[in-house]
């Protein structure tokens, strides 16, 4: 993928920078959103020591025009942008019998709305019969997760939103498809949901944000141009056992 541009969003740590880090060993130049311009641009400023060609690119994609004035920055500079991977999302926990409005509208913002306000920017700057956008979506999109119901909901209409956008862009070339994944592993041995959930997974263990990110990188490959709308567990096989 040298020389391809990509931008990914909430990528200042955890599973979007493990998806900066893979497009930017992959040859990729990436430009790292995150609301936090501090954070974003310490991450850009980590990868970039490493080797990559990673440029921080603040701002809270929440806001109606941030996206779409990013996209549009990027194709200025570079011509076209080729990927788009959105991870940004916010989480606040509550049961479905007690749920907190403001709060799920706040999660449904950050995790749909910003490829909604996008959705007319991205014909006109994704790179014609070559342009990738992918979102990061999770089991509890289909599956009844404890105080996950708001993201839950959100992750259920990205989805959606995921197939609705891969038939309204592919007379352009342009593919849209989602990674989904179960509990990421965080590295606390201690957990005992986590420790559970590992000894569960087929694979036997917990997926890692490298292997979301790895994917990702699946799906901007020129061989994946043929997959369109479909979403990709990667899970180590946990969802096949229940």
């Amino acid at each position: 993928m040298d020389g391809r541009v990509a931008l990914v969003t909430g990528a200042s740590r955890g599973l979007g920078l493990a998806v900066v880090r893979k497009l930017a060993a992959s040859g990729c130049t990436v430009y790292l959103n995150a609301r936090d311009a501090a954070g974003a641009e310490t991450a850009a400023a980590e990868l970039r020591s490493l080797g990559g060609d990673v440029t921080a690119a603040p701002g809270d994609v929440s806001h109606p025009a941030v996206l779409p004035d990013l996209l549009r920055g990027l194709a200025d500079k570079h011509g076209e942008v080729d990927i788009l991977v959105h991870c940004a999302v916010s989480l606040h926990r509550m049961a479905a019998v007690e749920p907190r409005p403001e709060d799920m509208h706040w999660d449904y913002e950050v995790a749909v709305a910003p490829l909604i306000h996008a959705a007319a920017t991205l014909p006109k700057v994704m790179s014609p019969n070559a342009g990738k956008v992918i979102a990061v979506s999770s089991a509890g999109a289909h599956r009844v997760v404890p105080a996950y119901v708001s993201l839950g909901l959100s992750k259920a209409a990205l989805e959606s939103l995921v197939r609705y956008l891969a038939v309204a862009l592919a007379p352009t070339g342009v593919a849209v498809n989602a990674v989904s994944t179960a509990r990421i592993d965080r590295g606390d041995a201690s957990d005992p949901v986590s420790a559970t959930l590992a000894g569960r997974t087929p694979a036997g263990r917990l997926t890692r944000p490298e292997d979301v990110a790895d994917a990702v990188a699946l799906l901007c490959a020129d061989e994946a141009f043929w997959l369109r709308g479909q979403v990709i567990t990667v899970d180590g096989g946990l969802g096949l056992v229940g």
